[in-house]
């Protein structure tokens, strides 16, 4: 049974940081490619930050380039992102989900809960 919860979710000031969390489980983040996505109010969610290779390689969507960091601990098989110089356009809720490496397709069609993150100007 696949199972993710995102957590570290938050409402900052424009500049703060946040660092999310995905615990996953049914599968080990050793074997597979993880990636972040967030969908927006009123828009369609969007790829955030993904690998290239099982907890390699690190690709970021033009907008969160230079601000957040993808990172993950195998050993306790969880997907971190840390989030820097945060926007109010950053405002959204996030998902981690399984991705095929290189892309942004997922594999299967799991989510998690997501979790929300506010940033005020």
């Amino acid at each position: 049974q696949v199972q993710l919860v995102e957590s570290g979710g938050g409402s900052v000031l424009a500049g703060g940081s946040l660092r999310l969390s995905c615990a996953a489980s049914g599968y080990s983040v050793r074997a597979i490619c993880m990636a972040w996505f967030r969908q927006a109010p009123g828009l369609e969610r969007e790829g955030v930050a993904r690998f290239y290779h099982p907890g390699g390689d690190p690709y970021y969507a033009d907008s969160v380039k230079g601000r957040f960091t993808i990172s993950q601990d195998s050993a306790k098989n969880t997907l971190y992102l840390q989030m820097s110089s945060l926007k109010p356009e950053d405002t959204a809720i996030y998902y981690c989900a399984p991705v095929m490496c290189g892309s942004w397709a997922r594999l299967g069609n799991y989510w998690g809960q997501g979790t929300q993150v506010t940033v005020s100007p």
